[in-house]
């Protein structure tokens, strides 16, 4: 059958399965729009106040389910403004499609109106992208691109579709994703797609000897340590890690975007590792004589001091990128390839060890206090994980981040929705929302975020009201830029610089402003209340929690100092 571009687009997107789309409209776009109208029965489009956030939503979609996100932005000033989530997505390894229109082919260059080359803009924060140029190739573009953002190390793509390309007709024909594979994974072969079948067996092959020397390491640990990171949940190797763990016998720590992936409960779990890690994450790390490091990337927020970094241990790298190898940490030995096929084989290689005194040393190093504060962080936090232990929260960055990465006890994988790697203020309200949209049962979202970040974001509050999009706004209030506070205090000498935030709005009032509900609370039985009745009746809402404006995240590991070296306990 015959159709124009923007067609061809939306056609495909539900082709691939896509279910919701996020985005804002423009000159540039108005042709898919226009298809998005004729097809509302078959795909639905959320639209949000402003593109960046549109973008972060996206992401917050693929974050949770585990599918590829789509967010739709016009060209110029509309593609620029989803730099951010793109390099967001980027940094965390979020396949996310990004696709913005364009000027027609025959004005770029022009400098005409909302014109922007952002193709080559985002060309180092993307995994690949395209500058269409001829309707006849947009069909297999779209699904290269699907393909490209969800195998092998997943990652951001950008399709921009100039203005004619999306008038432009030519013929369309269906094509299902069993016959696309083999297609793309011959034009695409970096794009590692898990190995089945006989590339499996060509696979294991080639890692034979690599397999056993890593069993070998493991045989020959005394104090073996896992280190699990966000390509565990990416791969879905949660089950054969904690299999691992337990035939090594080993104590597990986890990079930020590892949490969940070994539950908090687990005796293994010693909690996140880095500036903010736990006492027992950090000193573990840097008294065991074997690394286990699998789908990690050996953050400099992780290492603190890189020299000093596991100084006793032998370091076995499990990574699906080959880039990652060797970049920021020198290894004994590394196996490149997808974490749960490596974990898999690793397994049938490994005997079961015994490491008790290692374990109960790991074990004792742990540290569970809270302080004598009536209303904390951290109390907070746990009263939260006890009314919905398995509640998906999504963070903005700062210290509340933090604080939540410490004190609330994650069981599950893609159960934390937070920006790692670039630390992207105000993501955290449109991947709340895109993460709630994401699950067919409706379940509300919890949003924790500080009044520093909310503010970048809070125009968004206009989209969870209208689509009802069950997300507890969650703010803790310390009435400054609280993380920058902090520094600050302590290698700032106490100067403070435009950090304090003694202005409005008031958050109260600004929810009601949405016709949404809003509470502000400084005690826990006031919170324990207002959050309670918030889950119980998933509504979207604000709970603004009021803290000490020089309440810190503690433990902390100065900048460049070894991770065991803690300047505020």
């Amino acid at each position: 059958m015959k159709l124009n571009g923007a067609a061809i687009l939306i056609e495909c997107l539900i082709e691939q399965g896509v279910g919701t789309v996020f985005g804002f409209p423009g000159g540039a776009v108005l042709p898919i729009y226009d298809e998005l109208y004729k097809r509302q029965d078959r795909i639905n489009h959320v639209l949000t106040a402003h593109e960046q956030h549109a973008g972060h939503a996206a992401d917050g979609y693929a974050r949770a389910s585990g599918k590829t996100g789509v967010c739709i932005a016009t060209s110029g000033p509309g593609a620029t403004n989803l730099v951010t989530p793109i390099a967001t997505a980027y940094m965390d390894s979020t396949p996310v499609v990004f696709i913005t229109g364009n000027v027609p082919q025959s004005l770029m260059g022009t400098d005409s109106f909302q014109e922007a080359d952002i193709s080559g803009m985002t060309m180092p924060v993307t995994k690949h992208n395209y500058l269409v140029t001829s309707v006849e190739k947009l069909a297999q573009i779209i699904r290269e691109a699907f393909y490209i953002a969800s195998n092998g190390r997943p990652g951001p793509v950008l399709i921009d579709i100039p203005k004619d390309v999306q008038i432009a007709e030519t013929e369309y024909e269906p094509v299902s994703g069993e016959a696309l594979i083999p297609r793309l994974s011959m034009k695409h072969p970096t794009a590692q797609l898990r190995p089945e079948g006989e590339a499996l067996e060509r696979y294991k092959t080639k890692a034979e000897p690599r397999l056993e020397q890593a069993a070998q390491l493991i045989a020959e640990a005394h104090r073996p340590l896992i280190y699990c990171g966000g390509g565990v949940t990416l791969s879905g190797a949660q089950s054969e890690l904690i299999a691992l763990a337990e035939r090594a016998d080993a104590p597990v720590v986890s990079s930020l975007m590892g949490l969940g992936a070994v539950p908090a409960t687990n005796d293994r779990m010693l909690g996140m590792l880095g500036m903010h890690g736990t006492h027992a994450a950090n000193i573990a790390m840097q008294r065991c004589d074997l690394l286990i490091a699998v789908g990690v990337r050996f953050s400099d927020r992780a290492l603190g001091n890189a020299a000093a970094f596991a100084p006793n241990a032998k370091v076995l790298h499990i990574d699906i990128d080959r880039a990652e190898i060797n970049k920021n940490v020198s290894t004994t030995l590394h196996i490149t390839g997808d974490a749960r096929v490596v974990l898999e084989l690793l397994l049938a290689r490994v005997s079961q060890k015994h490491h008790g005194q290692w374990m109960q040393q790991a074990r004792s190093m742990m540290e569970d206090y809270l302080s004598d504060e009536l209303f904390e962080p951290r109390k907070i936090l746990r009263a939260m994980a006890s009314l919905a232990p398995q509640m998906t929260v999504a963070t903005d960055v700062g210290q509340h981040q933090m604080w939540t990465a410490q004190h609330f006890p994650f069981l599950l994988p893609r159960q934390l929705i937070t920006s790692g790697g670039l630390g992207t203020m105000g993501f955290g309200l449109g991947a709340a929302m895109g993460a709630a949209a994401s699950d067919p049962q409706g379940r509300p979202v919890a949003l924790i975020t500080g009044d520093g970040s909310f503010r970048m974001n809070l125009t968004e509050l206009s989209t969870i009201a209208y689509y009802n999009i069950p997300v507890i706004v969650v703010i803790f209030n310390n009435g400054t830029l609280g993380m920058v506070r902090q520094w600050q205090t302590l290698f700032f000498g106490h100067r403070y610089s435009q950090t304090t935030l003694d202005r409005g709005p008031d958050f109260v009032k600004l929810a009601e402003a949405y016709g949404l509900s809003g509470t502000r609370v400084n005690t826990m039985e006031a919170f324990t209340q207002a959050f309670g009745k918030a889950y119980a009746e998933g509504r979207p809402c604000i709970i603004e929690c009021m803290l000490d404006i020089d309440e810190m995240v503690a433990p902390m590991v100065a900048p460049g100092s070894p991770i065991d070296s803690f300047c505020l306990n």
